[in-house]
């Protein structure tokens, strides 16, 4: 699965959260959370946790498939 950046950008506008906000309220390491934002795959536990801190539907954030 992967998030989509410009999605997930926005989900963090709307939430007026930043990266550090969002590794604060997820529990993830920085790592972690590059990668989720730089568009690598993530497993579903990540893609939920990103999701509850920001509370949106995990799949909002999904990439489509082509």
């Amino acid at each position: 699965m992967r998030i989509n950046r410009e999605k997930l950008t926005m989900a963090m506008v709307r939430a007026c959260m930043n990266a550090a906000d969002l590794e604060k309220e997820s529990g993830l390491k920085r790592p972690t959370l590059n990668a989720a934002i730089g568009g690598r795959n993530v497993r579903p536990k990540t893609l939920g946790l990103i999701s509850n801190a920001l509370k949106v539907d995990p799949l909002d954030l999904l990439e489509k498939e082509a």
